[in-house]
C-alpha cells in the first residue's frame, strides 16, 4: 500500500488466453477450472505478500453474455436470433460458460482458502456487473419481471456462490437446459467468498414478457427470463441520456442495487468496483473541448455528486 492506496487485483479481466481458446474452447470447457486454479495459484504465490484484496472474476456475466450470446465480444459466439456469428449456440452456451466460470472461481478461492490466505492476510471475491432495473408498472407481473431479470443476469452468478444453486427462476424456466451442480461442486462452493464487487453504472425499465407478450428485444427471450428491458416508459427516459448509449443517469438505481445485494446476500461486504471512477458521464468526441471545458465539467460533476449521494443514504 503507497500513500492510501490498497491494490485490488483481477485475475481475469473479459480475456483468455488463446492457446486455451484453441485447446479446448476456454470456457467451454470443464478443463477451464484447473487451468484457472493453476493460474491463480501461481498469482497469490508470487503478488500475495503485497496483494490483499484479489477479484477472481471481472463481470462474468458481461462474459458470458456478450461473449456466447450476442457474439459481441470475444470469442464471438452467437446463433439467430441474438446475432449472425460463425459459431455458436446463443441457447445454451452461456450457461455452459458461466457454470464454468462459477467453479473455477471456486477452485480458485479453494486454493487461496487452503494455502495462502492465513499467512498472506489477504480477502478474495468476484466482482460483477450490476444494473438495476425498475419495474415499468407497479403491477405484480412486471414486479416478478424486475425479480427475473436480476436473476438471468446478476444473481445468476452470485446465488450459486453464496447459496450453492441457480435462482429459483432460472430452475423454473431453463430446467434441464440448465446445469447441474455435483456433490463435489457444491463442496467447492462451501468456499464462497469473502466480499462483492460491483460495477454499476445505470438502470432500466422492465417488462413482462410472460403474461403479456412482448416484442423482440433485451432480455425478452426464454433463455433472458421473458422480461424485457427499455430506457424508456411513456417515451421518457429513466434518467439523462449520455453519449453512452447504455448509460442512463439514474442515481437512485445505486441506493436501490446496493440495498438489494445487502439484503439477498446477508450483508456480505461490498465494494463499489466501477461507476463514476471509471466512465461517469460520457461525452460526445468533440475536437473543440477546451481545457477550460474540462476544467469546469459540470456535468460529470453532477453524475459523481448523485450516485455518491445515494450511495451514502444506503449506507446510513
Amino acid at each position: 500500500m503507497h500513500k492510501g492506496i490498497q491494490p485490488f487485483v483481477t485475475l481475469t479481466h473479459y480475456d483468455i488466453p488463446q492457446e486455451l481458446e484453441g485447446k479446448n474452447g476456454a470456457w467451454l470447457s470443464s478443463e477451464a477450472q484447473e487451468d484457472f486454479k493453476y493460474y491463480a495459484d501461481i498469482c497469490f504465490r508470487f503478488f500475495g505478500d503485497r496483494v490483499k484484496y484479489w477479484s477472481t472474476l471481472n463481470e462474468p456475466n458481461v462474459v458470458a453474455i456478450r461473449g456466447y450470446r450476442t457474439g459481441i465480444y470475444p470469442p464471438c459466439h452467437c446463433s439467430w436470433p441474438f446475432g449472425n456469428c460463425s459459431g455458436g449456440d446463443s441457447e445454451k452456451e452461456p450457461f455452459v460458460v458461466a457454470h464454468n466460470m462459477i467453479l473455477s472461481h471456486a477452485a480458485a478461492v479453494g486454493i487461496y482458502r487452503t494455502k495462502y490466505q492465513k499467512k498472506q492476510g489477504g480477502r478474495i471475491g468476484i466482482v460483477m456487473n450490476a444494473m438495476w432495473f425498475e419495474p415499468i408498472s407497479d403491477s405484480w407481473e412486471d414486479k416478478l419481471a424486475a425479480e427475473r431479470a436480476q436473476s438471468f443476469y446478476m444473481n445468476w452468478f452470485l446465488d450459486p456462490i453464496i447459496r450453492g444453486k441457480y435462482p429459483i427462476e432460472m430452475q423454473e424456466i431453463l430446467q434441464s437446459d440448465l446445469p447441474m451442480f455435483s456433490e463435489h461442486d457444491l463442496e467447492m462452493l462451501k468456499n464462497k467468498l469473502d466480499f462483492i464487487g460491483i460495477n454499476h453504472y445505470t438502470s432500466f425499465y422492465i417488462k413482462d414478457c410472460i403474461f403479456s407478450p412482448c416484442e423482440p428485444g433485451p432480455g425478452a427471450s426464454r433463455t433472458e427470463g421473458f422480461a424485457l428491458r427499455t430506457a424508456k416508459k411513456n417515451n421518457i427516459f429513466i434518467g439523462e441520456p449520455t453519449a453512452c448509449g447504455w448509460i442512463f443517469v439514474y442515481p437512485q438505481g445505486m441506493e436501490k442495487m446496493v440495498t438489494y445485494i445487502k439484503e439477498r446476500y446477508n450483508n456480505i461486504p461490498l465494494f463499489i468496483t466501477e461507476n463514476v471512477y471509471l466512465i461517469g458521464f460520457c461525452d460526445e468526441e468533440n475536437p473543440h473541448f477546451t481545457m477550460e471545458n474540462s476544467i469546469h465539467d459540470v456535468k460529470r460533476v453532477e453524475y459523481m455528486n448523485s450516485y455518491l449521494d445515494a450511495l451514502a443514504t444506503a449506507m446510513r
